[in-house]
């Protein structure tokens, strides 16, 4: 898959890439180069944020930089045109539209279509999001393989699927309401055949969110395309009331509703976008999908405190040379022994197929506080991992997490999750799952607590636990040995090798 199209002679332009699970917008957070700059193939050109995380875009081809078509902020939908490069190796100066200052270009520029070059050479830093753009423009559609080309409304043959559409459009434009009942409806041709109307990702997003057909929509855009204000125009007549009859009585009008109003001195207005946006809504899904069920255990772990700081002290006797070791590795530890006492925990709920999907692998989710929000990048086949391996995989994913460098694929097809509160100074709390999840285990902090040790009342390394489950999978049985097992663990770590 490409991104590059090319409308003058050794002009290519470079479109928003499309990461291939789902996405349709990113953020330009900020650029690298600017017009009249020199760039190579492969060299980073500038970040964005898309709802998952922020990746950096490398540019597939050698030349120099004509124009930026969006400013730093911009919220750009997939397959749009994000730069122009000249690569036919001239030396000329940028052109004046070019030197325009970026913050100029509308937000609305649509992509232009055109050719696609070969893939990028795989050499250097790779590129950390799949492919470069979109397969073919969001404004043409090739014809299907073996398919004979539809004849135009006036029974000539066409060339091609775009000189179809504008066949089409004039045919609307000169015969109004009538044409939309026949071939300017694109819904059906004289085949009889049934063809898919034209529009972007986006919008396709948005007619399905709004529940219009988008077979049914008038389109405004170029070459017959959908545009979102057509989408809009289709919902607002279904949303305005029936006159009422004369036999009813008019109802009351209501007030109105007086727009919303802050002081702009001593408030800020913050758009909700990108990774925190994509958590807010995960959230709001996972809340009003899954019913919870939050219990808590309140354990010495006084022993397992002890465990981290011999393996501190001596890591040639125990093999953890170069290796962070905290209380967070032996919790992870404890919750993967646990999961293999209790496999069903490990399991998800396929709304779709009415089934449950029990996992036979952990990919373990840690939840991380970055400056973008908060994310849950996970450790894939945890399960699988010696304990040296799961500290080397806590400390990489807890490092990148960090830089801001996590991949939307580290945060894909997480199992269960770990969220520390306990390093803010928590006691616990009722952590939501993570979508897809079935269970989710908050740490509280660990502090002296007087205690009832051996009879006798002594101050002790103590936390609370605080374990969240999906009750259609896992029921309060199930759940309450696997919480009690992980505690078992840290109140007495010998455990974790007799149980394992």
């Amino acid at each position: 898959m490409t991104t590059m199209t090319g409308t003058a002679p050794g002009l290519r332009e470079f479109k928003m890439p499309d990461v291939g699970e789902g996405l349709t917008e990113a953020e330009i957070l900020k650029w690298y180069v600017q017009p009249g700059d020199t760039v190579t193939d492969g060299q980073v050109v500038c970040e964005v944020e898309t709802a998952k995380a922020a990746v950096e875009l490398p540019i597939p081809y050698d030349g120099v930089v004509r124009e930026l078509r969006f400013p730093e902020g911009t919220t750009v939908d997939v397959g749009q045109v994000i730069i122009a490069v000249d690569v036919s190796g001239g030396t000329s100066a940028v052109e004046p539209a070019a030197q325009a200052p970026v913050a100029e270009a509308p937000a609305t520029t649509e992509a232009p279509a055109g050719g696609e070059p070969a893939e990028p050479k795989p050499e250097g830093r790779q590129p950390v999001l799949v492919g470069y753009g979109v397969a073919e423009s969001s404004t043409k559609r090739r014809p299907r393989k073996g398919a004979e080309p539809r004849d135009r409304a006036d029974g000539r043959p066409t060339a091609d699927a775009q000189q179809a559409a504008a066949a089409l459009q004039s045919e609307l434009n000169g015969h109004g309401t009538a044409g939309q009942d026949t071939a300017g409806s694109g819904t059906a041709d004289h085949g009889g055949a049934r063809q898919r109307p034209l529009a972007k990702p986006p919008v396709r997003k948005l007619a399905k969110d709004l529940g219009v057909d988008l077979a049914s929509v008038t389109p405004s855009g170029p070459d017959g395309v959908i545009t979102r204000d057509d989408v809009h125009a289709a919902v607002a007549p279904a949303a305005e009331p029936e006159a009422p009859s004369v036999a009813e009585a008019p109802a009351a009008a209501p007030a109105p509703v007086a727009p919303a109003s802050y002081d702009g001195a001593r408030e800020t207005r913050i758009p909700v976008k990108g990774v925190r946006k994509a958590t807010a809504q995960a959230m709001v899904n996972s809340a009003f999908t899954a019913p919870h069920v939050t219990e808590f255990v309140t354990v010495d772990v006084t022993r397992t405190m002890k465990l981290v700081e011999e393996l501190k002290q001596s890591p040639e006797k125990y093999g953890t040379e170069g290796l962070r070791v905290n209380p967070l590795l032996l919790i992870a530890r404890a919750l993967l022994v646990a999961l293999k006492r209790h496999p069903d925990v490990n399991a998800a709920w396929d709304e779709a197929n009415q089934e449950i999907v029990r996992k036979h692998y952990v990919n373990l989710g840690i939840a991380a506080a970055t400056p973008r929000g908060l994310i849950v990048p996970n450790i894939k086949d945890a399960h699988a991992k010696t304990l040296p391996e799961l500290a080397r995989s806590l400390a990489e994913l807890v490092t990148t997490a960090r830089d801001g460098k996590t991949s939307p694929a580290a945060m894909q097809g997480g199992t269960i999750t770990i969220t520390n509160v306990g390093v803010f100074g928590v006691d616990t709390g009722t952590p939501l799952l993570n979508p897809g999840e079935s269970a989710i285990l908050a740490v509280g902090s660990i502090k002296l607590q007087p205690w009832v040790h051996k009879g006798k009342v002594k101050p002790r390394q103590v936390t609370t636990l605080a374990l969240s489950f999906d009750h259609r999978l896992i029921d309060g049985e199930l759940g309450s040995k696997f919480l009690a097992d992980v505690a078992a663990i840290l109140e007495q770590p010998k455990r974790l090798i007799a149980w394992t």
